[in-house]
């Protein structure tokens, strides 16, 4: 064994032991225990194996930690300390975590919880009727040039008396999810001036618009969603979408947006703000209105409004391109969704006869003759049961299948062939100029009153006896 007893040792790079450990020994001559180690202050320590207590190691440069550190030694980390991405973790064991006001959390798996709530509510969120085009009451084909109703709940709107030539059907063109959207081709060219428009719309009884708490501090946003798209000759074209609210005094607050539609299917999303200003009237009448411009006059185009501003009128954004250049063009809509929030949500999908009833409030159509079944000539639809109030003037009764918005709707009829059934199978025709009303009306029946017909019978049926036939009771907003 060799024995070095300097008083100091530098400037030297490594011992190595021949065969053996090296020890190291106090000046008395007892051996150091490892601690002694402490005392060397520069260099490098080269060993299998360190044994002992770190609790004094500082100031460790994290470039020169390697390797796995046992999770159970690490208790108290600081969020500060933390950077860079994370792994995934399993938080099947986490307790106490909140998201913040502003964040949202994605998941492929299943959310188990005690109980959720909600601001957005899990159905009933759309407040758009008829938003997926299914529900097509009055004709098969619209060709118009003014004002008319389409698709249930969806109108044909003018502005200043302008030529807005199209036919409207409804397409089975629609994205995924979907069956049903709203057709439009223009029938002639039109080039639109001063404060022409030609648009679709979409209007929306006030008492359902009471979630979003407009004119209060509790205020909410409007998120707007729908699909669109056009045909190749109109790709690229942009319109304008334009949300206008009504107050209790009769004023209109809008904002409106521009989206540029393709020959693909789109959904296009629109968040409006919430208005803690400016309410929305209450009541069965207008709440708000949906407006798609696809022509407008230079007068009413304008750059984009986004915040809450006083207007009745209609307002295309700048860029607004004419629907009305090309009869080849086309535009298509369907998956229409207004909601409270500032996010929108997947469409709502409601069942056939859920929509149906709901559009029945605005529109009830009673009898149509050209629902007739496969192989049949025509549908005889039964309008009501009569009696004979003299010989030449019917009464029919009708109860409507759900309550109409107002009682001031109109009698809706299409020129066609109408016909009574008496007793002993007498009947006599008649046409849509011998239908009137009789004056005891309301919001749950109609009394009709048929005249131009003779019978000595005291009661029968009346119908729809031909394909043009069609009788139904109009409260659209």
């Amino acid at each position: 064994m060799t024995v070095i007893r300097p008083n100091s040792i530098s400037g030297i790079n490594s011992i190595t032991a021949n065969g053996g450990d090296i020890n190291l020994f106090r000046a008395d001559g007892t051996k150091a225990d490892i601690p002694i180690v402490n005392n060397i202050t520069a260099g490098v320590i080269t060993a299998t194996s360190f044994s002992g207590s770190g609790a004094n190691l500082t100031s460790i440069p994290a470039g020169n930690l390697t390797g796995t550190v046992a999770d159970a030694r690490l208790t108290t980390v600081s969020s500060s300390k933390l950077s860079g991405a994370l792994p995934a973790l399993d938080g099947s064991a986490l307790t106490g975590v909140g998201i913040g006001t502003d964040g949202s959390v994605n998941t492929s798996g299943i959310v188990t919880a005690t109980s959720f709530v909600s601001n957005t509510p899990f159905s009933n969120r759309n407040r758009v009727i008829n938003g997926g085009m299914l529900i097509n009451q009055r004709a098969s084909s619209y060709t118009a040039t003014g004002e008319e109703y389409l698709l249930d709940r969806f109108n044909h709107r003018t502005g200043s008396g302008f030529t807005f030539d199209t036919t409207t059907t409804q397409s089975t063109s629609a994205p995924d999810g979907f069956t049903k959207s709203l057709k439009i081709t223009p029938d002639s060219t039109q080039t639109p001036s001063g404060s022409h428009n030609g648009m679709i719309g979409h209007l929306i009884e006030a008492d359902n618009l009471l979630g979003f708490a407009s004119g209060t501090s509790s205020a909410k946003s409007f998120a707007l969603s729908f699909y669109a798209k056009s045909a190749s000759q109109n790709n690229n074209h942009q319109y304008s979408v334009q949300l206008s609210k009504k107050n209790s005094g009769g004023t209109y607050y809008y904002q409106n947006r521009s989206f540029v539609v393709t020959s693909s299917w789109q959904r296009f999303t629109v968040v409006f703000p919430a208005d803690t200003s400016n309410n929305i009237a209450t009541g069965n009448g207008e709440g708000l209105r949906i407006l798609w411009h696809l022509s407008a006059g230079p007068d009413d185009i304008a750059s984009a409004v986004t915040s809450w501003t006083s207007s009745n009128g209609n307002h295309a954004v700048t860029g607004q391109s004419n629907f009305m250049d090309n009869t080849s063009n086309e535009f298509y809509l369907t998956g229409v969704q207004l909601e409270v929030g500032p996010v929108a949500t997947p469409f709502e999908h409601r069942s056939f006869g859920d929509e149906l009833i709901r559009c029945k409030r605005y529109f009830n159509m009673v009898a149509d003759g050209s629902e007739a079944r496969s192989g049949s000539s025509r549908s005889e639809g039964v309008i009501g049961n009569g009696f004979f109030w003299s010989s030449s003037r019917m009464m029919v009764p009708v109860k409507f299948q759900v309550t109409m918005r107002t009682p001031d709707w109109t009698l809706y009829k299409k020129n066609g062939e109408y016909r009574y059934y008496a007793n002993g199978g007498s009947n006599q025709t008649c046409t849509q100029n011998d239908i009137g009303l009789n004056g005891q009306e309301g919001l749950n029946s109609a009394h009709l009153n048929i005249t131009n017909i003779s019978s000595s019978s005291a009661a029968g049926m009346f119908f729809v006896h031909d394909v043009n036939a069609a009788l139904g009771f109009d409260a659209e907003l």
